[in-house]
């Protein structure tokens, strides 16, 4: 069971530096810290592998909406798309703000 917790742990670990803007690095983060937290906390309240699991996933789900909604919001980015038909992601423009102005 620890082995498997550890695992899992390290794979969570991997994927939150695969990420590549500073809001999927603090999902991946909180995820991973609540996964921690919940295992812990589920172990400790129901003594079994169930509890465990349970905690886990818990613990999971609210720390990545929690690193996700506590994220920095930084200039919002778009795609485009030059005559060549190569695309790439620049700052948005002022038409990006006006409605829908494309």
């Amino acid at each position: 069971m620890k082995t498997t917790i550890a695992a899992a742990m390290l794979l969570s670990l991997a994927l939150a530096g695969c990420a590549s803007t500073p809001q999927q690095q603090r999902t991946g983060t909180g995820a991973l810290l609540g996964a921690g937290a919940g295992a812990l906390a589920g172990q400790a309240i129901g003594g079994d592998t169930k509890s465990t699991l349970i905690g886990a996933a818990s613990g999971a789900a609210i720390g990545g909406i929690v690193g996700s909604a506590t994220a920095p919001r930084g200039e919002e980015m778009c795609r485009y798309r030059s005559s060549s038909g190569r695309v790439y992601t620049a700052p948005c423009d002022d038409r990006y703000y006006d409605n829908g102005g494309y």
